[in-house]
C-alpha cells in the first residue's frame, strides 16, 4: 500500500512540475504583449546565452569536463551557416543539418585524441582549438577574414520574414524549450547516468564497465552540435558573423554562466545565464553606476561564489553535501 501511496505522489509531483513549467512559458510567451524592443532584446539576449549554457552543461555539468573553448562551437555553426547562405545562396533552414554534422565532424576530430585527458590538460587543448577556429576564421578568405561575413540573409517560417525583433524572441524562446526537453532527456537516461558516474569518479566507473572515453566523445558531441544550432541561429539574428564574437571572453562568459547557476542543474544553468545576461543591463541607464556597472557585477560575481560555492541553484545532492 506504500508502494502505492509512493507511485501516486511522485505522479502528483510530475503534474505540478509539468503544471509550473507550463505556465513558467505562457507568461514567458506573453511578454512581447507588455514590454517594448529594448526589454525584448535584452530577453532574447539572455535566451541565446541559455542555449550556450545548455549545450556547455552536458559537457561540463553532466560529463564533468572542462571546456574552456565553448566559443568554437557555436563559431562552427554560425561560420558553416554564413558560408552556405552568403557564397553558396543556401536556404537557412537547409544549412542547419549541415552545421550539426560539421559541429559533430569538429568535435570527433578534436575530441577522439584529446577527450583521455583530464583536468587542466583538457581545458588546455579545449582553448587551444578555441583560438585556433578563431585565428582560421581570421585570415581565410571564404569566412571573410577579420571583416568577417555581412549582410547575411533572414529567413522566412511558413511566408513570413523574420526581421522584428518579436520574431526572434519567440524563434529563441522555442530553442530553449527545445534544449531544455534534449537536456531533460539525456539527464534522465541511460546515458545521462553514465556521464554523472563519470563526473563523480571516472576510475570507478571505469571499473564497473563504463566505456568512459566513448561516453565523454558522445557528450562531447552532443555539446558541440547544440552549440552549432546556437551559433546558426546567431548568424541569421545578427546577419554578420566575426571572429570578434568568438575569443576567450565569450568561452568565460558561457562558462561563468553554467557555474554561477549550478552545473548540472539545468533551472540553475538557465537563471546563471539570465543572471549574466540581464544584471549587468539593469544599471546601464543609472547615473555614475552605469559607468561602473561591470564592477559591480565582477563584485557580485565574487560574493555569490563566496556564499554559494555550488551556485545559485545547485543538483539537490550538492546543496545536502555542502
Amino acid at each position: 500500500m506504500n508502494l502505492i501511496e509512493r507511485a501516486y505522489g511522485l505522479m502528483d509531483v510530475k503534474k505540478y512540475r509539468y503544471g509550473v513549467l507550463i505556465s513558467i512559458f505562457l507568461l514567458t510567451a506573453a511578454i512581447p504583449l507588455l514590454a517594448d524592443n529594448y526589454i525584448l532584446t535584452v530577453l532574447q539576449n539572455a535566451m541565446f546565452y541559455m542555449l550556450l549554457a545548455l549545450g556547455l552543461n552536458i559537457i561540463v555539468g553532466y560529463c564533468g569536463m572542462c571546456d574552456l573553448g565553448y566559443a568554437a562551437k557555436f563559431a562552427v555553426g554560425a561560420y558553416t551557416t554564413g558560408i552556405l547562405i552568403k557564397s553558396f545562396g543556401w536556404n537557412f533552414w537547409l544549412t542547419i543539418p549541415v552545421s550539426i554534422l560539421v559541429s559533430a565532424a569538429a568535435a570527433i576530430i578534436v575530441g577522439a585524441p584529446t577527450l583521455k585527458l583530464r583536468s587542466d590538460y583538457l581545458a588546455i587543448v579545449t582553448l587551444g582549438f578555441a583560438e585556433i577556429v578563431r585565428i582560421t576564421a581570421r585570415n581565410l578568405e571564404i569566412t571573410g577574414s577579420a571583416s568577417g561575413i555581412n549582410s547575411i540573409a533572414r529567413p522566412s517560417f511558413f511566408g513570413l520574414h523574420l526581421t522584428q525583433i518579436t520574431h526572434w524572441y519567440y524563434v529563441f524562446l522555442a530553442l530553449v524549450a527545445l534544449f531544455v526537453f534534449i537536456s531533460n532527456r539525456i539527464r534522465n537516461s541511460r546515458f545521462g547516468r553514465a556521464l554523472a558516474y563519470i563526473r563523480e569518479d571516472e576510475d570507478a566507473a571505469q571499473a564497473m564497465g563504463v566505456n568512459t572515453t566513448v561516453y565523454k566523445l558522445c557528450a562531447y558531441i552532443i555539446g558541440a552540435v547544440l552549440g552549432g544550432v546556437a551559433g546558426s541561429f546567431y548568424a541569421v539574428r545578427m546577419t554578420a558573423v566575426s571572429p570578434g564574437s568568438f575569443d576567450f571572453s565569450q568561452s568565460a562568459n558561457i562558462m561563468l554562466a553554467v557555474i554561477l547557476g549550478g552545473m548540472g542543474k539545468i533551472p540553475g544553468v538557465m537563471a546563471g545565464a539570465a543572471f549574466f545576461s540581464i544584471f549587468p543591463e539593469i544599471f546601464r541607464d543609472v547615473p555614475i553606476v552605469g559607468d561602473m556597472r561591470m564592477l559591480f557585477f565582477g563584485l557580485l560575481l565574487i560574493v555569490v561564489m563566496i556564499t554559494r560555492p555550488q551556485g545559485l541553484w545547485p543538483e539537490r545532492k550538492q546543496r545536502k553535501s555542502k
